[in-house]
């Protein structure tokens, strides 16, 4: 069945608590997409942000964000007073995040919020603690570690802690206990306004597609508490790291730091780190998006001392002995993988084999190719169509950046023009295509310029703040997408009623 979306990530909604929350703004978005026809919300990772506010770069790749819990449902659940959040500076721009901002504020009220709730804990709060403790457990620990070490990478400790020597490790949680609780109730907090919103979205025939990316940061618990599984020495140093090589855009290549994975190891457990991991999205999501999917074909090693990309080299990945083992113990997962990068033979027989749905990003298409597999004309089915991701320009900065013959060949293409706005010309196009799905940006379909932009990769500043100003989107805008899906049969026409924007 041909369907849509829209790509927007939970930190972009509007509040007035200076980043967007899974509270009542995240209910009406639901609003406005079913109102427009839509059938997914796509979103970014949704663990806690590290290294550059990057929700790619995680203390945690199993653990919610906590700065999306809603400070006005814990009021409802009287664990806040609304005066105590208004009390704390969050932001001067409503239409960017002001991380530094934001984490301050939020650790304050919620470390209130905690205080009040060691009073009276709930009854579920103990299930919870138990379901969640093989991922919970370490990352609170972790974080209530790293908070005591002056908010330090685990590279930096005491060896002691480093090494997750035993006696140091029990001396931590004794001594630490206060903060590993607040950690714990965070998540609980997190899981149960996450689940409300899921609640919700389903009932109005709206599917939540998460993001996965393949690698984990290196200040995480999961590398900390797993260090056999990463390649990495006896001093848990990194021998290898990940990242992409030279190219016409950076003659350095990509240098992303990550560890990579010791998957000779992986493949003795049957890759359960992965098994656990992929379990636990497909329970947070109903779609799983695998980013960086090339990895698992082959992937590239870049030496860990090294400062660029230049003398790595390419190493054969797990390829489908993990999927074989995931759908052994998972069955079948919902999942879409990010085929971008270079691709090889190697990667086009795996995502063959694996039978997952690939992208095709229109903003790739005009480089002057007619047989590019980005151009409409050559889309698959079993693929989603993307006007852009979160790592591309918004259309019209795409326009006004962009050489000129590139633009000409669009516009040539897509019958683009000025009076219609090139946005809708290109979502149209995308939305036309034989691709089962289609997923646009939020910013596209308000038709924003490059100030818009989420990321610029290979930049480590300025990215992952665009927000959307509140009552952005209304009735009109809703029904002409709705039109819209019709004509291009992404949905049957029906009698939409939408109260709520």
């Amino acid at each position: 069945m041909r369907s849509s979306g829209i790509l927007m990530h939970i930190s972009s909604l509007p509040s007035p608590y200076g980043i967007g929350t899974l509270g009542d703004e995240a209910r009406r978005y639901v609003d406005f997409l079913a109102a427009s026809g839509q059938q997914y919300w796509q979103m970014l990772p949704i663990c806690p942000t590290g290294y550059g506010d990057s929700p790619y770069q995680s203390f945690s790749a199993f653990a919610g964000n906590p700065y999306f819990v809603d400070l006005t449902y814990l009021c409802y659940d009287g664990l806040l007073k609304k005066e105590e959040i208004e009390s704390c500076f969050w932001g001067g721009d409503e239409t960017q995040v002001d991380y530094g901002v934001v984490y301050e504020s939020r650790k304050k009220v919620l470390h209130i919020a905690y205080d009040r709730f060691l009073k009276q804990i709930p009854d579920e709060y103990e299930a919870f603690c138990e379901k969640e403790a093989y991922w919970m457990d370490d990352y609170a620990l972790y974080m209530a570690i790293k908070e005591a070490n002056e908010n330090k990478c685990w590279k930096e400790w005491p060896d002691d802690l480093k090494f997750r020597r035993v006696r140091a490790l029990n001396k931590a949680k004794k001594e630490l206990a206060y903060e590993i609780g607040y950690y714990k109730a965070v998540q609980f907090w997190f899981s149960c306004h996450w689940n409300a919103l899921k609640e919700y979205a389903q009932a109005r025939g709206i599917q939540m597609i998460g993001d996965l990316p393949i690698y984990v940061s290196g200040d995480s618990a999961d590398i900390w508490a797993n260090p056999k599984q990463f390649y990495m020495d006896k001093n848990m140093e990194f021998i290898d790291v990940a990242g992409c090589p030279p190219d016409a855009f950076s003659e350095d290549g990509q240098l992303w730091g990550n560890p990579l994975f010791r998957w000779n190891v992986m493949k003795k457990d049957g890759y359960a780190w992965w098994v656990k991991r992929i379990k636990r999205m497909s329970e947070l999501f109903d779609v799983v998006r695998i980013d960086h999917f090339r990895g698992f074909a082959g992937y590239y090693a870049i030496p860990g001392k090294d400062n660029t990309a230049k003398n790595g080299e390419w190493r054969k990945g797990p390829g489908m002995d993990l999927f074989h083992a995931l759908k052994e113990n998972l069955g079948e997962v919902n999942i879409i993988v990010e085929d971008l990068g270079i691709l090889t033979p190697d990667v086009f027989q795996l995502l063959k084999d694996v039978g997952y749905p690939g992208m095709k990003v229109l903003q790739f298409a005009f480089d002057g190719k007619n047989d590019s597999a980005y151009l409409p004309h050559n889309h698959i089915k079993n693929s989603i169509v993307y006007t852009g991701t979160h790592d591309n320009d918004t259309i019209l900065g795409w326009v006004e950046h962009s050489p000129k013959e590139t633009v000409e060949y669009a516009t040539a293409y897509l019958g683009l023009n000025e009076e219609e706005g090139y946005n809708w010309g290109m979502m149209k196009a995308a939305w036309a295509s034989v691709c089962d799905m289609a997923i646009v940006t939020m910013q596209d379909i308000l038709g924003l310029d490059g100030t818009a932009r989420m990321n610029t990769p290979a930049t480590s500043e300025g990215n992952w703040k665009w927000r959307m100003k509140p009552n952005a989107y209304d009735h009109k805008l809703a029904d002409k997408i709705y039109e819209n899906m019709v004509v291009y049969a992404r949905l049957k026409k029906q009698e939409s009623s939408y109260n709520k924007v």
